[in-house]
């Protein structure tokens, strides 16, 4: 509910969210992410084979392709939904190349397997669950020079 109330470009509330609980689907957008890594002679910052670190529940946002805004709006929804997972105690994490999954064969397949057509595009992953204690120690300082004031 969150990610509805983010701002967006006139108001035009373009982005759409896929909520996703079904495993098996996590699962296929996981190792769909994870080929895209290995396509590009990455590695996955944790070395593990889940670039969703086994989070249950992903949130993606996708963005309609004839919007110029896209990206900005988008990126609006997931950073309320994420906002809104640290104030009920969860975990969340962006994870990039939503953008790329949906542009294979196998992620367009996805998208019309949902009744969404090819008018969208990724914009995020946000994957929601318990953070691992590693996940919650204290954040490095903010660097001092984050801010220019102009007075």
């Amino acid at each position: 509910k969150a990610g509805t109330y983010a701002p967006t470009g006139r108001n035009s509330q373009s982005p759409i969210i896929i909520a996703v609980t079904n495993k098996a689907l996590r699962d296929k957008l996981s190792n769909l992410n994870l080929e895209i890594i290995r396509s590009k002679h990455l590695t996955t910052s944790s070395g593990e084979e889940d670039p969703f670190y086994g989070a249950p529940v992903i949130m993606v946002v996708l963005g309609r392709k004839d919007v110029p805004t896209r990206e900005y709006d988008g990126s609006q929804v997931m950073e309320n939904m994420m906002l809104a997972a640290h104030s009920l105690g969860l975990g969340s994490c962006w994870i990039h190349r939503a953008k790329e999954m949906f542009e294979t064969e196998e992620g367009k397949a996805l998208l019309l397997d949902l009744g969404i057509t090819d008018e969208y595009e990724g914009i995020g992953n946000c994957i929601v669950g318990y953070a691992t204690e590693d996940a919650l120690k204290p954040q490095k300082p903010r660097k001092d020079d984050y801010v220019v004031w102009a007075k």
